[in-house]
């Protein structure tokens, strides 16, 4: 056997790869008291170490990371879950009390979370136009939309037709859980050259090991949402599925994208519109659905190479974890 590699980049994608696993640990547990000593134990760091290891490789202490993560995901539930209490889903997140998350969300947003969920006074907030922004979406309805059983998988189904010619069809289905191999960029991620980048190097390393076929399926998965993370903070994993148990290495991760009940969504469109066709899912197609938003991933599915469509476009499936209402 060859003595494994030691160069300092491959010693860099070793920790990057803990302190992913990590962050997915991190995730996956929000609703729950997250210690130091338990997450340097997923790291394989001692306490002291992996304290200083997280701030320098993700640019935030630790207790600042889990804490924006609580606090943007409270942003997101309060305004996709407007029947539950503000305190219910400060719990939800992992905050100890209503008043802790108070504190933290002003901190955050500098407004109240009972002003966010109304959107506040447009005078007095117009600093957040940016966030208020998407809000102002997901409560807004342009498009023309058509629910009906497919005749053939008697699955509920949903034609939407939206302005400027954005067409979808959804379908409410169950999807099987998959073990994923992946590799995370940190950062804005909107240029196409970005996750180009990411999937080049992950069949790379498939096609070396063996593990790249014909069924093989290419996952995006955002962990944030970019209308509220900043730009420097943004999570991007690029995913191939793997046989479960497939061994990660370095900077290589793997993790199991939940299955479940999901949103499906069929497009066909230009790249520089995916973020509309997000838009068209969450702020057009949930609010009227039925469903609302499961806490498991999200992710995209691309179903060819944009380059070889006559047109440039690609075929993408958005896959929104749902519950009823």
């Amino acid at each position: 056997m060859s003595a494994p590699d030691r160069t300092p980049e491959a010693l860099r994608a070793e920790y990057l790869g803990r302190v992913n696993r990590v962050i997915d640990h991190i995730e996956r547990n929000l609703d729950r008291s997250l210690s130091l000593e338990e997450l340097a134990k997923v790291a394989h760091f001692s306490p002291y170490h992996f304290h200083r290891i997280f701030g320098a490789m993700v640019g935030e202490t630790l207790h600042r990371f889990v804490q924006r993560l609580r606090v943007e995901r409270a942003a997101v539930m309060l305004v996709v879950n407007p029947g539950r209490s503000i305190t219910e889903i400060a719990i939800d997140c992992g905050f100890s009390s209503s008043a802790t998350f108070a504190r933290a969300f002003k901190e955050a947003w500098g407004m109240s979370a009972t002003r966010w969920r109304a959107h506040g006074d447009p005078e007095r907030c117009a600093h957040d136009r940016k966030i208020r922004k998407p809000l102002h979406k997901l409560r807004k309805a342009e498009g023309h939309s058509d629910c009906y059983l497919d005749p053939q998988t008697n699955i509920p189904t949903w034609r939407i037709e939206m302005p400027g010619s954005l067409t979808t069809t959804i379908e409410v289905k169950e999807r099987p859980d998959h073990p994923v191999v992946y590799l995370r960029h940190v950062g804005p991620y909107g240029q196409a050259a970005v996750v180009s980048r990411l999937f080049a190097a992950l069949r790379q390393w498939a096609v070396s090991r063996g593990l790249l076929g014909p069924d093989t399926r290419m996952l995006l998965v955002a962990h944030d949402n970019p209308n509220i993370t900043e730009e420097d903070k943004l999570r991007l994993s690029a995913c191939l599925t793997v046989p479960a148990g497939t061994t990660p290495e370095g900077e290589i991760g793997t993790m199991t994208i939940p299955g479940g009940k999901f949103a499906v969504a069929h497009f066909e469109i230009p790249p520089e519109r995916i973020a509309e066709a997000w838009d068209v899912v969450i702020g057009e197609w949930m609010p009227s659905s039925g469903f609302q938003p499961d806490d498991r991933l999200c992710y995209e599915e691309a179903r060819n190479d944009p380059r070889q469509h006559p047109e440039g476009k690609i075929l993408l499936d958005i896959c929104v974890p749902v519950r009823p209402l």
